[in-house]
């Protein structure tokens, strides 16, 4: 049985609800992997009257380090771990010489808090700029990748600890945006501590999902049959060419279906079509009482037929997260769970298609 795991930000808004109190709430849930987002970590520090603007939230002053191994025991406490640290924006394929060197002294700043938060997964989302400014060649990408791979590998063999590892994820309107445009990033880099990081809505989004499309649907192919199909020769090509040793996360969240008459493409072109769905309209896994309509669980189905073994980590925004109140973290931990027992049980009833013959 996968264990379950959340990300901070899906139990409550870190501007409205303080950490410890979700981290508790989550415990007694029953989840035991801790997604910690940048935000919900400078709340934490805020909470401890320290800086945590993104420019000082990451040095690794004695005060930030720890408040950070703080952090780490309590979640260690709480019969949790934090499974990782995210996100890293912006890094790779960057032209400009000082801009490079820039980002990636971001990345090794996160080595010693990854430490004091006893995690060695941090990840970065492929880089969203549409601009001249960056590339996404992938020997480019990939040499980006494996420097900095090679300096995480560096700090653990410096300080004797258990390797650090960086995983590479594909947003739905990033620059790769697919799995099999990470994946070739990964095979390039050729490091053992480099690897994917797979999201369930963001596979959806680009290879089964459109909230705009004015059939009604939600879907790219209106014709649920061609959808499906799609979806599934994809996911067969997922399993028979990715090991499950390079999967090193892997998230999932639902979407509710839009109305396509009132749910309308930002007009600001510099906002990306899929950001407003993204941000303001994910659901729990299976929640199809609330409008969820993805087909999670075939992905899932497939992400666990590589062998992957690790959390089934939700990462849900919805605006409901902003409001305010006990209940809102309660309610949004008691749905998760729910929504990851519906999954297992549907994944339990989709037929083995990457199996020869099944498509």
């Amino acid at each position: 049985m996968p264990e379950f795991g959340i990300a901070t930000l899906s139990l409550g808004t870190a501007t409205v609800h303080p950490l410890e109190p979700r981290l508790r709430t989550a415990a007694t849930h029953g989840y035991k992997h801790i997604d910690l987002f940048d935000e919900c970590w400078a709340g934490y520090l805020a909470e401890h009257n320290l800086p945590s603007d993104p420019e000082s939230r990451w040095k690794p002053t004695e005060e930030n380090l720890a408040v950070a191994r703080k952090l780490g025991h309590l979640v260690s406490s709480l019969g949790m771990k934090i499974a990782c640290t995210q996100p890293l924006r912006e890094i790779e394929g960057l032209l400009d010489p000082v801009e490079r060197q820039a980002a990636f002294r971001r990345v090794k700043a996160r080595f010693p808090f990854m430490r004091a938060f006893r995690t060695d997964l941090v990840f970065m989302c492929a880089n969203i700029r549409a601009d001249e400014s960056a590339t996404d060649h992938l020997d480019t990408v990939a040499d980006d990748l494996r420097e900095l791979g090679d300096a995480a590998a560096a700090f653990a063999l410096a300080d004797g600890g258990p390797m650090l590892k960086i995983g590479y994820e594909g947003l739905s309107w990033a620059r790769r945006n697919t799995w099999k445009r990470t994946w070739e990033v990964v095979q390039r880099v050729n490091r053992a501590n480099v690897g994917l990081v797979l999201d369930a809505f963001n596979i959806l989004a680009v290879e089964f999902a459109d909230p705009y499309n004015p059939d009604g649907s939600g879907r790219v192919h209106g014709d649920i049959d061609v959808a499906v199909r799609v979806l599934k020769s994809s996911m067969t090509d997922l399993v028979q060419a990715v090991p499950p040793e390079k999967i090193f996360f892997y998230q999932l969240a639902d979407a509710q279906l839009m109305d396509p008459t009132t749910f309308l493409k930002p007009s600001d072109p510099k906002i990306p079509a899929l950001l407003p769905w993204s941000r303001g309209h994910r659901l729990f896994p299976c929640e199809k009482e609330r409008g969820g309509y993805l087909p999670v669980e075939i992905v899932t189905a497939a992400v666990l037929a590589t062998g992957y073994g690790g959390p089934l980590s939700l990462e849900v925004f919805n605006r409901s997260l902003e409001e305010g109140g006990a209940q809102v973290v309660e309610g949004h931990a008691t749905r998760g769970v729910v929504g990851l027992e519906r999954l297992l049980k549907e994944v339990q009833r989709v037929e083995p298609f990457w199996e020869r013959g099944r498509l």
